[in-house]
């Protein structure tokens, strides 16, 4: 027996109306659902079954939960995001060990907790730096190993410097080697030593510029 159910989501501003329309079209449910945009709500009109009206009723509170919690911070300062949005968002897929590094780097503060990256850097930053450290990405992934990515991309994301310059550095300062024979740049160091080495250096030369 089909039903109807009309529900209203308060919002607080355009910018949470618009993320929570994106969210709501792509929603993909068996009950059928109408979308309204008011000032300062959404007005959503669910249609189905009782089990389906149920489930998008559901799946619309997750969604508000999840823009709301990326859009404001808690009380710590703090944002949530869905790792997977954050991607779809910037349209580009990077290792979370990257990510997770440059926001170290960068002095933000970053969690990682199942799916869910907690960060005190706001939603449109943290997707502009995916897609700033994306291209990095692309720029070498041909020419470089999965560990050595984890130390220069975070590295020329940080210090804004090209990196194929941060791939010559790091065979410089004795941490890294081009395999000729693999047409590859591999560390030489583990990670941990390989990227404390690079800081040092990369923040020496800063300090005497």
């Amino acid at each position: 027996m089909r039903a109807k159910k009309v529900i209203v989501i308060h919002v607080k501003d355009d910018i949470e109306k618009e993320e929570l329309m994106k969210e709501l079209q792509k929603l993909e449910l068996p009950a059928f659902i109408y979308v309204h945009g008011k000032l300062n709500s959404l007005k959503i009109n669910i249609q189905g079954t009782k089990d389906e009206i149920r489930e998008a009723m559901q799946k619309v509170r997750e969604i508000h939960y999840k823009v709301r919690s990326r859009l404001y911070p808690n009380k710590k300062g703090f944002y949530q995001y869905d790792v997977d949005d954050i991607f779809r968002e910037a349209g580009v897929t990077i290792s979370i060990p990257i990510l997770i590094k440059t926001l170290e780097l960068l002095g933000e503060y970053s969690e990682l907790k199942e799916d869910k990256l907690i960060s005190s850097l706001p939603w449109e930053e943290i997707v502009e730096l995916v897609k700033k450290l994306g291209g990095i990405l692309s720029d070498i992934s041909l020419q470089t190993t999965r560990q050595i990515r984890e130390v220069v991309i975070p590295l020329a994301a940080t210090f804004d410097i090209d990196p194929q310059d941060v791939l010559e550095f790091a065979v410089d300062f004795g941490v890294a080697e081009y395999k000729e024979d693999k047409f590859k740049y591999e560390l030489v160091k583990n990670k941990e030593q390989a990227m404390e080495i690079m800081l040092k250096k990369l923040r020496g030369e800063e300090n005497e510029n």
